[in-house]
């Protein structure tokens, strides 16, 4: 059985996260079969509280509109799975495997596509976060002028697994901050040994106001409640050529209206996906793996600021999509 994607729940006009994750047919990019590994809870027992389905990881086959849970095929964790030199190709052959438990898409909860891992982020890796960035601070600009063009990339410290919020979960916008927009991005995963052996997407949430005051206050702007949202799943198989190719859109809505749309082609990344994660992996280790946000090249304007209520989505070609509302932390 082939990795595809299907277009029935963009068909039925769904817009939830667990039914509109996919959207259009897209088994292959530049021959690469794709496959999409993920975190769900399985539907509980009727009159069962949702809490008490334990996570469980799933090989999600969008053109059946189910997943399969591999807890049969002795898999426990997603993190054992992404140290496999032969992922790609096993997970192929469970595919077509009929002995192995599904569950319709629209049945299950999704969950963060992370365990254990670190989630890093890279900054001014786009020349228009390089100029939204200058513009933001005449006290900082001149850093990120120098950071887009020097050898060493910007590199911080975004969530710890625990703190990343999943497909469908509020993502937080600080009560302090008066200017606080979406960051959508791609976000290599890496293995243990600094491999990029996957991608999923990422909502780097970003306080402009209280980064644009001063380059020190960085980590408030960043790191606080709900400021990470990753998933829903990790897509396996293609190279970093074919995801170059992609496109990454931005979508906010206010009360059922859009009131910004956004896109920008991954290929504008101006540093390449070894060279981030090398940098990543400089000096230090990640026994459980790493996730590497890379940086945004979709920027709304200086006049437009995060509401609570608002609905974010972010979509990765057509083959992979982030939906959050939004709340005040």
């Amino acid at each position: 059985m082939a990795f595809t994607c299907c277009p029935r729940a963009a068909r039925r006009g769904d817009r939830s996260p667990a039914k509109s994750a996919c959207a259009a047919p897209a088994n292959r990019y530049a021959g690469r079969v794709i496959a999409r590994l993920c975190r769900f809870e399985p539907p509980g027992q009727p009159g069962a509280p949702r809490a008490a389905a334990p996570a469980r990881v799933g090989l999600v086959l969008p053109e059946a509109d189910r997943v399969l849970d591999l807890t049969a095929a002795g898999v426990a964790r997603l993190t054992e799975l992404l140290e496999r030199p032969d992922l790609p190709a096993w997970l192929e052959g469970l595919a077509g495997r009929g002995d192995l438990p599904a569950y319709g898409l629209a049945a299950v909860r999704w969950l963060a596509p992370v365990e254990r891992q670190e989630v890093w982020a890279a900054g001014v890796t786009y020349l228009r976060s390089k100029a939204a960035r200058m513009a933001e601070s005449t006290f900082s600009a001149t850093a990120y002028d120098r950071v887009y063009d020097a050898p060493r990339p910007e590199l911080f410290f975004k969530a710890l697994a625990e703190k990343v919020v999943g497909p469908g979960e509020p993502v937080g916008v600080r009560r302090d901050s008066r200017w606080t927009v979406p960051e959508p991005e791609l976000a290599l995963v890496l293995n243990a040994a600094g491999q990029v052996v996957g991608y999923t997407l990422g909502n780097d949430m970003s306080a402009r106001d209280i980064e644009g005051e001063n380059l020190l206050y960085l980590p408030q702007a960043k790191i606080y409640e709900r400021s990470c949202a990753l998933g829903p799943w990790v897509l396996v198989g293609p190279d970093e050529a074919t995801v170059r190719g992609w496109t990454l859109t931005l979508r906010i809505r206010r009360a059922g209206a859009e009131v910004f749309a956004g896109r920008t082609e991954v290929g504008r990344l101006k540093r390449s996906f070894a060279e981030l994660a090398a940098w990543l992996c400089r000096a230090q280790k990640f026994p459980h793996g790493a996730v590497l946000l890379t940086g945004t090249g979709i920027v709304p304007p200086d006049d437009f600021t995060l509401q609570a209520g608002d609905e974010v989505e972010i979509a990765l070609a057509d083959l992979i999509r982030l939906v959050n509302p939004v709340t005040k932390v």
